[in-house]
């Protein structure tokens, strides 16, 4: 899979895991009770600033803040547009 979108700067393109559907107990959780995903794979990055070179590359698994970023769809898939700065861990 390819996309035609390249981060500038510091920026990061990520991909959102699912939410859980089910608890460790096995109970189920409707849709309306679910959370947003705190976790995502990393699908493109920037070059960073000549500051600060970026630490993230494409393909890790990260965790982020819960409203950061800003939501995309592109072709028919979410994505979240960030700073690196965003980003709380590479998991």
């Amino acid at each position: 899979m390819s996309l035609n979108i390249k981060p500038l700067a510091d920026r990061v393109l990520i991909e959102p895991v699912e939410a859980e559907t089910k608890t460790a107990s096995g109970i189920i959780i409707p849709d309306n009770a679910k959370e947003k995903p705190q976790r995502g794979k990393v699908v493109a990055v920037g070059k960073g600033t000549k500051d600060e070179p970026m630490t993230v590359k494409s393909g890790d698994t990260v965790l982020y803040g819960k409203y950061s970023g800003t939501e995309l769809k592109l072709e028919g898939k979410d994505y979240l547009m960030m700073r690196e700065s965003d980003i709380l861990a590479i998991v």
